[in-house]
């Protein structure tokens, strides 16, 4: 059996939702889900595939079989990446795919529920073993964000700040160059795509340790570039957390 949905705070849009589309899967169409459970019913829910141990301590890339002493991968060996470690939720497969592919260009917001869930689901027991006073999401650029209307980044990261009552900010970090998509371009042409996309704004940082959130890992690129700004900017630990992992 899977475990209940987190709890969620009830919104006036929760009201609009079950006014204009009724209590079924967004997936399948063919099982009950409400909005509470992101309209993913729960079938759908076996899809999603968590990621449990072992997996590289730096990327956080999971692995099969058994080990049992801590290591680096070798995507890993020999990269600068200037966060402490990156923790995903999910496997970026199959139904994860497309739910972020549909939230993030389609304007699917009743997926957000869901993949908030996941989120919190792996990421708050894990942070309240530490000390860690900020949570900052990856930036849009404004053309970006003006085009999609919303930052899903920003959007879980608040999820996640509300479930863990870690404090959000949202301003300090910004993206000052419209980059390319990262989807088409090899690792070193994703390092250097992002390589002066992102500058701090605001007063100085005082060694605060930092959550990063985006919605996808893949090479660490884009992280890596924000975590070296706030690193630069005063900040102390940098780890990142994202829904989904690509493999």
């Amino acid at each position: 059996m899977l475990p209940e949905p987190l709890p969620r705070l009830k919104t006036w849009s929760d009201a609009g939702l079950n006014f204009f589309y009724p209590a079924i899967c967004q997936i399948c169409a063919s099982h009950r889900a409400t909005p509470e459970e992101g309209y993913v019913c729960v079938d759908c829910w076996t899809e999603v595939q968590f990621i449990k141990e072992p997996f590289c301590e730096r990327c956080g890339l999971p692995f099969e079989g058994s080990i049992t002493n801590s290591f680096e991968c070798s995507n890993c060996a020999g990269m600068e990446l200037h966060f402490r470690s990156a923790r995903s939720a999910v496997v970026a497969s199959g139904l994860v795919l497309e739910v972020i592919h549909r939230y993030k260009y389609l304007r699917a917001l009743w997926f957000e529920p869901f993949l908030a869930d996941l989120l919190i689901r792996q990421a708050k027991p894990i942070l309240a073993r530490g000390s860690w006073n900020l949570i900052v999401p990856v930036p849009l650029h404004h053309l970006k964000k003006r085009e999609r209307e919303f930052n899903q980044a920003e959007c879980l990261a608040k999820q996640l700040s509300l479930a863990t009552s870690i404090p959000l900010a949202v301003k300090q970090l910004q993206r000052v160059q419209p980059t390319r998509t990262q989807t088409l371009l090899t690792r070193p042409e994703r390092a250097d795509n992002v390589r002066s996309a992102f500058r701090f704004n605001g007063n100085r940082l005082n060694g605060e340790n930092i959550v990063l959130i985006d919605d996808v890992f893949t090479t660490g690129a884009t992280t890596s570039a924000c975590a070296k700004i706030l690193k630069q900017s005063g900040a102390g630990e940098v780890c990142v957390w994202t829904v989904a992992r690509g493999l």
